[in-house]
């Protein structure tokens, strides 16, 4: 008798696992040196603390980070606890990628239009209130940074949904928690019991890098601060923002170092809570192990509506982009406007370049994104996989001030500054981590057997992955580069400093309208913003279905 044959072992491609790293960290390394280099200058830190901007600024920008963060993990662990497992949190799956797909600064603009003086809100409630006129009342811009707050929520509660989805969507991950629901509910504890209990304190680890993006997003805003953030005093990621357009070297300098002032901000609310983490650790093993049985919460009663809310919220939100695009008089407290007109479409049509440069910038950007992941996936060790997540993660933990200061940096010294091929380094750059993370789950949970049998065939790598492994694949393919397109699209920081004010997109003509009180063209080109992420993620939900379908009918 032969030998019996030898297992089928899988590895990574080769040696290669280091170049997609490389591709990516390289650039990333690139500007955080540079920008390091700049903001340490002892002259810039003293007059940054000397400047009286500084503390009104700083306590603005900690509010606003805190409250947002702690208010969005607090509804997602809510609504994940009432939910995961019924039919509404599969209409919520469903519905993730379109409200991701709403840029921040859209989302903002749109919210802006739903809450100002003049805004719909206090239009509705005029008449019982006898406002003749727009009440001077700070519902936008307020001193609390509250419309800013309420805008962050918005965005980043679905942000922390997906990602919660993404972890409990494999298939061995879903098995064990419904095992585990089922053991605790046969035990006589609720089904909330169970996850605040035994489910929570295993998945809160794993949600570490998105909260703390969350977390360094809030504290670094400020293309959504442009628009609802309060301006005397502004966030601190406003004020470093403005002081690194300033044209004096010594002003610019201040900038970098409250730049990275922001990034220590960061830090130090991580280290903050990983100390309460390991504080709090102890007092919750013991709860865990106590016999009692609480009651489920009462506030479950309160989830679906709460979720029919913010949905209603995101509907108006993309339907005033529409209605105050074609108002050309609007006076208040008129319900409807005086004088409709196409005038501002008109303008947006005449922009062909400005929307040509923004397709082409965010396709590119995708297509190098997703190229990036799914090179990462392919080559990259498991075990090394894991050691570079906060790496993946890096452009989304930095603030971006500090980021785009030193890819301007980068950009200079190979002369792509003003250039689309600079921008397209930009954006790619912030766009190949959400590909990966969107792309991962699909990966990782990839049935290894697929290439077993492939190589028992007698089939090449190279065959599998084009005939098999990447056509079973596509559809989270597609959706990794949507996702990847609307970061893309969303960029204003890079467009405005990597491409030196020489390139505009969607995005940053909405913002400079957005401060100039052009309140028809700025809803014009806020509505073309979200419209061309919600195509991609069109395209790519067609693809699934198409998929989906075709994978059927084979079976």
């Amino acid at each position: 008798m032969g030998a019996p044959p030898r297992p089928v072992t899988l590895r990574p491609i080769g040696r290669a696992w280091w170049w997609p790293a490389g591709l990516f960290a390289l650039p990333l390394l690139a500007a955080l040196a540079l920008a390091l280099g700049a903001a340490l200058d002892a002259a810039a830190w003293r007059s940054l603390l000397a400047d009286p901007a500084l503390w009104p600024a700083l306590s603005l920008g900690l509010w606003v980070g805190a409250a947002a963060t702690g208010v969005s993990l607090a509804l997602t662990l809510w609504i994940v606890t009432h939910l995961h497992g019924t039919p509404a949190w599969v209409r919520l799956e469903r519905w993730l990628g379109a409200l991701l797909a709403v840029p921040h600064a859209a989302f903002a603009v749109g919210l802006a239009l739903l809450l100002m003086p003049s805004g719909l809100l206090l239009r509705l409630i005029a008449p019982w209130a006898g406002w003749e006129s727009p009440p001077a009342l700070a519902t936008v811009q307020d001193p609390f940074g509250l419309a800013l707050i309420a805008g962050l929520v918005g965005k980043e509660v679905p942000f922390l949904l997906w990602n919660v989805a993404a972890q409990l969507r494999p298939v061995a991950q879903a098995t064990q928690l419904r095992q585990q629901l089922q053991a605790g509910q046969a035990m006589g504890y609720p089904a909330a019991s169970v996850w605040w209990r035994v489910l929570w304190p295993q998945l809160l680890p794993r949600l570490a890098l998105p909260l703390l993006a969350v977390w360094a997003y809030g504290l670094s805003v400020v293309d959504m601060a442009l628009v609802l953030g309060p301006t005397r005093p502004p966030t601190l990621a406003q004020l470093a923002w403005s002081w690194l357009l300033d044209a004096d070297a010594a002003v610019n300098a201040q900038g970098a170092a409250a730049s990275l002032l922001v990034t220590l901000l960061v830090a130090a609310g991580a280290l903050v809570a990983l100390l309460l983490a390991r504080l709090l650790r102890a007092p919750l093993r013991a709860r865990q192990v106590r016999g009692d049985r609480p009651a489920t919460a009462r506030t479950a009663a309160f989830v679906r509506p709460l979720l029919g809310g913010g949905a209603l919220v995101y509907a108006i939100v993309l339907a005033l982009l529409a209605f105050v695009s074609v108002a050309s008089v609007w006076s208040f407290p008129a319900l409807w406007p005086q004088r409709a007109s196409f005038e501002a479409w008109s303008t947006v049509g005449g922009s062909l370049p400005v929307l040509g440069d923004t397709a082409l910038l965010a396709l590119a950007a995708s297509f190098t994104g997703v190229v990036l992941a799914v090179a990462w996936m392919e080559t990259t060790p498991p075990a090394w996989d894991r050691r570079a997540a906060p790496l993946v993660f890096a452009p989304m933990l930095i603030p971006g001030v500090l980021l785009v200061a030193g890819l301007y940096q980068v950009a200079l010294h190979l002369r792509l500054d003003g250039s689309l091929a600079g921008l397209w380094l930009a954006h790619s750059l912030f766009s190949a981590p959400y590909a990966l993370v969107a792309l991962a789950p699909a990966y990782r949970g990839f049935d290894a057997r697929y290439e077993q049998t492939a190589r028992a065939l007698g089939r090449s790598r190279a065959a599998f992955l084009l005939r098999i492994k990447w056509p079973m694949l596509l559809a989270p393919i597609a959706s990794a580069a949507a996702v990847g397109f609307a970061v893309s699209v969303a960029q204003y920081l890079s467009t405005q400093f990597v491409g030196a004010g020489r390139h505009a997109t969607v995005t940053t003509e909405a913002l400079t309208l957005a401060s100039g009180g052009q309140r028809t063209l700025m809803a014009a080109f806020a509505l073309l913003q979200a419209l061309l992420p919600a195509l991609a993620f069109g395209g790519a939900w067609w693809v699934a279905r198409r998929q989906a379908r075709r994978l059927g009918t084979e079976a």
